[in-house]
């Protein structure tokens, strides 16, 4: 059965990024000890990918011409009118994400969904009861204001820890199961 995963990074305050969406923070500790064996590890078992539409546009701005998930089926949640990168499986969609879980498990294929990027979509995932996991990788630079990593409508219960591991340059990554899922 796929499960819902949001694997993201966030600095010590709890921000994924910039107010100006800049990432300057956490790219300085590209290439450290471990996260290239956790990411490859996760991608292995991702089937699908969701992103919002500033995620994407983020992406096709960072990485012209270059989609760095080629393989892999992906949803955009956006409302604009986009375009897609000549042959990438990406679907754009519009609506609360609840429409779309079902066909986002099957385009799956018996794999993960992975939520990238964007606290807000991740938030609304996790405000309907439908997050399952979350993986996050605390680096250790605090930002002060930023995009937060999971901008909620109110509290959750209490999430389960499945692991938790350090890797290099003080980076830990944490991977919690929400309440009630299995």
């Amino acid at each position: 059965m796929p499960t819902l995963q949001y694997f993201v990074a966030s600095s010590l305050d709890g921000f994924i990024a910039t107010g100006d969406d800049k990432l300057d923070w956490l790219l300085q500790f590209d290439g450290f000890a471990g996260g290239k064996e956790s990411y490859d590890a996760f991608m292995a078992d991702v089937g699908c990918i969701v992103m919002g539409g500033e995620t994407y546009a983020w992406l096709m701005q960072h990485e012209p011409g270059n989609w760095p998930y080629p393989a892999t089926p992906c949803w955009v949640f956006t409302h604009h009118e986009l375009s897609a990168p000549k042959g990438t499986d990406i679907t754009f969609v519009r609506g609360p994400v609840g429409e779309f879980v079902e066909d986002l498990k099957e385009k799956a294929g018996g794999r993960n969904v992975w939520i990238v990027g964007g606290g807000v979509l991740a938030a609304q995932f996790a405000d309907a009861g439908l997050l399952d996991e979350l993986i996050i990788s605390i680096i250790p630079v605090a930002l002060g204001n930023g995009k937060p990593v999971l901008p909620l409508a109110g509290p959750t219960p209490p999430l389960e820890l499945i692991s938790s591991q350090t890797m290099g340059r003080g980076i830990v990554e944490l991977h919690y199961r929400f309440s009630g899922k299995s």
